[in-house]
């Protein structure tokens, strides 16, 4: 025991990183379960559309909304979902992604569904931009 103690102080930098990366790695973890929701990447999205019927939320305006979204997204800008919630009411027990032009406005709409019930809640990491960014289409009608 006393040669743990030796090596700590001898070597406290190294220790301290190693208490660092085990913190991040835990809040890594753990993040998940303390927004509420989960982040996903655009081939998981694609995935939970195809198999799990997954519904697709984008939060951005709807000018940003009509230069190309995914298909068969609905629109509902985040300033207004809270008062159009009512709109998305059956997607409360469905998997549902949210999307916006890189993630910001999404977290926000995610924690707002998770407030309100919604049980299967992802937010698409890095949002319309990631999508495009993996070579997946947008709808631009």
């Amino acid at each position: 025991m006393d040669q743990i103690g030796t090596f700590i102080f001898s070597h406290w930098l190294l220790f301290l990183s190693l208490v660092i990366i085990l913190t991040l790695l835990a809040g890594s973890l753990a993040k998940d379960r303390l927004l509420g929701f989960r982040e996903i990447k655009p081939a998981d999205a694609v995935e939970m559309i195809n198999h799990q019927n997954a519904a697709v939320l984008d939060v951005r305006e709807p000018g940003e909304y009509s230069g190309g979204h995914i298909l068969n997204a609905v629109n509902i800008p985040l300033n207004a979902l809270e008062e159009r919630l009512g709109e998305i009411e059956s997607w409360r027990e469905r998997a549902v992604i949210v999307c916006c032009r890189s993630g910001a406005r999404a977290a926000r709409a995610s924690a707002l569904l998770r407030r309100n019930n919604f049980t299967a809640v992802s937010k698409l990491s890095g949002g319309v931009l990631a999508w495009e960014s993996a070579g997946l289409p947008l709808n631009k009608a």
